[in-house]
């Protein structure tokens, strides 16, 4: 008898996938493929491109389904398992003093931009021959405090849960989870079964993340199909102008800002890059909320933290869209030969500092900031807004990645503000993508010495 043990073949080691594969099972690597394969229908078959909108309009639409559940769960336990109401207060004290502080600094930096390279300049726009048509009816309406405020409060204390408005949605679950924190063991009751529904809702936030794909590849077939690069043609200027802006805010801004919270932005990004695709394509910050929020935690931002700083500041802290609004503004004027004063333009920021704060999520919104400010300035004609409607989606680009970025770093800054960050955990979480990489190149070439050891006596 051979002393040589039998090899047995359901022993043997499992197949390793390739590289490439494990790739496929990765969701960023998917929603890159997805944007690649859009853009190549867009281009090489417009008329199909053309019609698969509806597969972005269906993933927005099933990410908006469960937001709402999510910004219930996650801000109402937040809130009622905090030792005191006093610190809900301070954190939305402190959240709202950074969202106010970076939107004014995202105006300025619009401002100054468009003054030192007016890229308006030399359009000599006759406002009297612009097409108002193409301006959206909701632009007409302005904006009304008064609407906006009676939008917080909610007809019914459970309706703002099925409705689709964040902030009454934010109002309510902040009222609820408050009623917990100080009604003892009913209160207690209540925390376990919203726990238990938490789990069940990310469940399905998984599932509804796994169709990112094809959201992402009907949104950019479509866009694509669309306007081709008809937009960039007629304005280029002002799009190239505005993206190379978008690109040094985060790396000078947020990268200040990491910095300062020990962090490099550029591993920040790589840690989030799916949900920054996911929201560069489908242009929908709401489409990457329920991830940011378990991210953020895995991270080490404490859960009440997260629970308040990123509902609220996906409603009150757009830096992206602040740079937008000050430069296209100032764009439209010079586009129709108006030189706007430096008082003017502080007016316009001043105005745009309230308006702007009540519209995310809103169908038209920047388009109901810039009518707000084009009428409280004077001078220059809604219609002109009719000038940027062709390239809006292009610059929605930066404006959704900016605010999906800066509200992470908001949320980090805030926690650490507050104490509620734990920054050996946020190493670990950042730096995991990288070593699983390292591992799976390593682990990619078979060693060689575990095949001797099978056949050792």
């Amino acid at each position: 008898m051979s002393s040589h043990p039998v090899k047995n073949p359901q022993h043997s080691p499992p197949k390793q996938r390739t590289r490439f594969g494990r790739l496929l099972r990765e969701l960023w690597f998917q929603v890159v493929l997805g944007a690649v394969l859009g853009i190549a229908v867009g281009l090489l078959l417009p008329s199909v491109g053309k019609q698969l909108t509806p597969l972005s309009d269906w993933f927005i639409a099933l990410v908006k389904m469960i937001v709402i559940p999510v910004v219930f769960c996650v801000v109402s336990l937040g809130i009622a398992s905090m030792d005191s109401l006093r610190k809900a207060g301070r954190i939305g004290v402190k959240a709202l003093g950074y969202f106010l502080a970076l939107s004014l600094v995202s105006m300025l930096i619009g401002l100054v931009v468009a003054n030192v390279f007016r890229p308006g300049d030399g359009m000599n726009i006759d406002p009297d021959k612009l097409d108002a048509s193409k301006v959206p009816a909701a632009a007409n309406q302005g904006f009304d405090g008064l609407e906006f405020v009676s939008n917080i409060i909610p007809e019914s204390l459970f309706g703002a849960l099925t409705g689709h408005t964040i902030i009454a949605a934010l109002m309510v679950s902040i009222i609820f989870g408050a009623a917990m924190n100080v009604s003892g063991e009913s209160g207690a009751f209540l925390t376990k079964g919203i726990q238990a529904l938490s789990v069940v809702i990310f469940k399905i936030v998984n599932w509804v993340m796994r169709l990112a794909p094809i959201g992402t590849f009907g949104a950019l077939a479509a866009v694509v199909a669309n306007y081709g690069t008809q937009s960039l043609q007629q304005l280029g200027y002002l799009v190239l102008l505005f993206t190379a802006t978008c690109i040094l805010y985060v790396l000078v801004v947020l990268g200040i800002i990491a910095r300062t919270c020990g962090l490099n932005i550029f591993t920040v990004m790589r840690y989030f890059k799916a949900e920054l695709l996911i929201a560069l394509s489908t242009c929908s910050s709401e489409a990457v909320l329920p991830q940011l929020i378990k991210k953020l935690e895995a991270m080490g931002v404490g859960k009440s933290t997260v629970g308040i700083v990123i509902p609220s500041g996906f409603s009150f802290n757009l830096d992206g869209s602040a740079v937008y609004l000050t430069m296209a503004s100032v764009f439209l004027a010079q586009a129709v030969g108006m030189d706007l004063s430096w008082e003017q333009q502080l007016v316009m920021v001043a105005v745009m500092m309230l308006t702007s704060k009540g519209t995310a999520g809103i169908a038209g919104g920047a388009f109901i900031v810039l009518a707000s400010t084009l009428s409280s300035v004077g001078g220059i004609p809604l219609a002109a807004l009719a000038l940027i409607v062709g390239i809006d989606r292009l610059l929605n680009e930066g404006r959704v990645f900016i605010n999906v970025l800066g509200n992470v770093m908001a949320a980090v800054v805030v926690g650490k503000w507050e104490k509620d960050y734990d920054p050996e955990q946020a190493r670990k979480a950042l730096h995991a993508t990288g070593q699983k990489k390292k591992n799976e190149i390593e682990s990619s070439t078979p060693p060689a010495v575990e095949v001797d050891k099978i056949d050792v006596h």
